[in-house]
């Protein structure tokens, strides 16, 4: 009888899964969301969608920004490369201000509308700059110079499309993840898909971006280029409107700062005590008192951090665990959480490399193409020299949809993990694919320096096509590393502090911009006073680009050793079973976590 009433409470638990999301997320009423009208793919496909129209915004911009600033601004080379490398930066840096907003206190879904309507100011004034008579950039059809009006105007405009992206990034890409449960097995292998998918989905707002767009503000003019945009960007606000029934919300937890202090002051206060082996002896919640997030096994890496879940002098009324202040004692799961975002450091500091590799895709690989023949053979039409960057995002989208249709079907069967293979494997197998990037954009610039020299007395010059292969191999170790940096740092990170998780992926390009610039004088400046000839010039025939490059391919071999031990010694997140559920109908009761943890990787 007993047994049978186990076997009840046991089916009704999975029957609760199956119909509500138990995962502490709201739908727009503020109730729990029932499955069957909420999330998955009914409500991430809004948020990709509006993916789109932000990423057709941003690189419209990014990939002909040092086209604009060469010829509209008259910026001579290093000047472009380090603004647009600047803008770049701080783009992808900001979005660890707005994740963290998001996650304290306005939650995802009002940081996106707000960071929507500062990037349609941004739009608005980058399009009026070209329209209103005292903001244009010259008086007259052609000038030497840009009014400073306009100068002013172009960079407060692309830096409010900076703080918007700031706000919106993170918080859309994560919003979406949100739509998932990671304790349903069904939705849990949706998520891993759908941060394929959402690169997908943004590779075709690159691609659209740089061939339409580009297109126009080549031909055209950057004045409608610019209405174009707004009205897109303007567009996706009303979708993102038209899908808030069908959204799951998270509530903003307060900062995620304050419990990692917490851990910190707690484990210094008790460093004296001797730390028990057995993990079950420290200070931990029951899944009844914690509402916030899933509960966390605790790991066997930096021990020290678990002395802040010690409880002292267990049988004191006046020490018991309810009873003590966080600075005193932490939980188990707030520990490792600690625990999750120290053994990030490595992991972020070397994907570094990678992400100087991707920077020259929008800046020095655009300036290459200016300067190469752009006509397609038989026709006058000539490709804008930012539309080869269309060659990276029709790479990116055939990786990403043959390695989620083809490989990872393939690399389950003979790996058993449901990703086919570990996060830190495809990232580490996307930065062997940017070492040999530079390696081919070495071996091609110095053909094209050498073929200028041999035809500087005639206009012929080398055919763009030469540079494909480097847009199209750096295109396949995004399609690796780029979207294996989202869904780590979005898993990886504590539950309570996803936007920043993606926030942190994204600081990983911007951080690499600043470094880019940095690496490019000190190469130049050590060029100079050692040959008395540096490595950037006026122009790119004056340059050697080749021997950058080079410099590049050698760090970033050298940094992959790092990455791969330190990728061999990491510990992934281990969440703890959730509810036991009814697979076997029998005499015996089998049961199964809902919850993936050692594979969930």
């Amino acid at each position: 009888m007993e047994h049978n009433k186990i076997d009840a409470e046991l089916q009704d638990s999975y029957d609760d899964q199956q119909k509500w999301v138990l995962d502490s997320s709201t739908d727009s009423k503020g109730e729990i969301p029932l499955r069957a009208r909420t999330g998955a793919w009914r409500a991430a496909l809004f948020i990709i969608a509006i993916e789109f129209s932000e990423r057709l915004s941003y690189f419209g911009i990014a990939t002909n920004l040092v086209v604009y600033l060469t010829t509209i601004l008259h910026q001579d080379l290093k000047m472009a490369v380090r603004n647009a490398n600047y803008w770049s930066g701080v783009t992808t840096l900001m979005p660890l201000l707005g994740g963290f907003v998001a996650d304290a206190y306005l939650g995802r879904y009002a940081t996106v509308l707000l960071a929507t309507i500062i990037y349609l100011m941004g739009l608005m004034l980058l399009t009026l700059s070209w329209f209103i008579p005292g903001l244009k950039a010259c008086h007259e059809e052609m000038c030497v110079e840009p009014r400073k009006a306009h100068e002013i105007a172009f960079f407060i405009a692309i830096y409010l499309i900076s703080i918007g992206t700031g706000g919106h990034k993170p918080s859309l890409e994560s919003f979406g993840a949100d739509q998932f449960e990671d304790g349903h097995q069904e939705e849990r292998k949706m998520k891993m898909s759908y941060f394929n998918w959402w690169s997908a989905g943004l590779c075709a707002g690159v691609l659209t971006a740089v061939t339409a767009i580009v297109y126009i503000e080549d031909r055209i003019g950057w004045g409608v280029a610019g209405i174009i945009l707004t009205i897109v960007m303007a567009i996706s606000l009303l979708i993102f409107f038209i899908g808030k029934p069908f959204y799951r919300y998270r509530v903003p937890s307060g900062s995620p700062l304050t419990p990692m202090l917490q851990v910190f002051v707690a484990a210094i206060s008790k460093r004296h005590l001797p730390c028990p082996n057995d993990s079950s002896l420290l200070h931990e919640l029951t899944r009844e008192e914690y509402t916030k997030g899933r509960l966390l096994s605790s790991t066997k890496n930096l021990k020290f951090l678990d002395k802040a879940a010690v409880i002292e002098d267990r049988g004191n009324e006046n020490t018991e665990p309810e009873k003590q202040s966080p600075w005193r004692l932490a939980t188990v799961t707030r520990v490792e959480e600690v625990k999750l975002l120290i053994n990030m450091i490595p992991i972020w500091f070397f994907t570094l490399a990678f992400g100087i590799c991707a920077t020259q895709s929008t800046t020095l690989f655009i300036k290459q193409a200016i300067i190469m023949d752009r006509h397609i053979s038989g026709t006058s039409f000539i490709i804008p020299p930012a539309s080869m960057f269309s060659l990276v995002a029709l790479s990116m989208i055939i990786s990403v949809s043959i390695y989620e249709k083809l490989l990872v079907p393939i690399l389950r069967r003979v790996t058993g993990n449901e990703r086919g293979i570990s996060i830190l494997q495809r990232i580490g197998t996307g930065m062997v694919f940017s070492l040999i990037t530079m390696i081919i954009a070495a071996i091609v610039e110095k053909k094209r320096l050498d073929y200028t020299k041999q035809h500087h007395m005639t206009t012929m010059t080398m055919s763009v096509v030469w540079l494909a292969p480097q847009f199209i191999v750096i295109g396949i170790a995004d399609s690796l590393t780029l979207v294996g940096l989202q869904e780590y740092f979005y898993d990886q990170v504590p539950d309570s502090m996803r936007s920043l998780g993606i926030a942190f992926y994204l600081s990983v390009i911007g951080t690499a911009s600043f470094v880019n610039n940095i690496l490019m004088t000190v190469s130049d400046h050590l060029a100079e006073k050692i040959s008395g000839k540096g490595w950037f010039g006026k122009d790119l025939n004056s340059s050697h680009l080749d021997r950058f490059y080079w410099m590049l391919a050698a760090l970033t071999a050298i940094n992959l050793c790092f990455f791969v031990i330190v990728a061999r010694r990491y510990t992934y997140k281990n969440v703890q079973p959730s509810l036991a559920v009814v697979v076997d109908g029998g005499d015996d009761v089998e049961t199964a976590s809902v919850t993936n943890t050692s594979n969930y990787k």
